[in-house]
């Protein structure tokens, strides 16, 4: 579902990705309408740099975060799989496992994305 960002969303996309200085998708052209695809494909430079970005999100931001997915707001579809594991896994640990195990079962029904 497209959208566009609301402030909250780009405060976040700013916390994960500091250096994101144009909202605007450089393959594509056009503004970025979620949040993780771009930190995923964009920003961050390995597995461990995504965690550790996701790392600087309070409980309330990682709840907004999984509260949006699970809503079919937030696209999970150009996620790498890796990263959606480390998401799933960082909710289960810091949030809730249900959470977790949610967001990582919504990624999987979308056919692990299409990255």
């Amino acid at each position: 579902m497209a959208r566009t960002l609301s402030d909250k969303d780009l405060s976040i996309l700013k916390k994960l990705a500091p250096e994101c200085a144009d909202t605007t998708c450089s393959g594509s052209g056009f503004h970025y309408q979620s949040i993780l695809p771009p930190v995923s494909n964009h920003y961050a430079l390995d597995d461990d740099d995504f965690e550790e970005r996701l790392k600087r999100l309070d409980l309330f931001e990682l709840r907004y975060l999984a509260e949006v997915i699970l809503d079919g707001s937030e696209s999970l579809c150009c996620v790498q799989p890796e990263h959606a594991e480390i998401l799933a896994r960082l909710l289960s640990e810091r949030v809730s496992e249900d959470l977790g195990k949610r967001v990582m079962a919504f990624y999987t029904a979308a056919g692990e994305g299409s990255y």
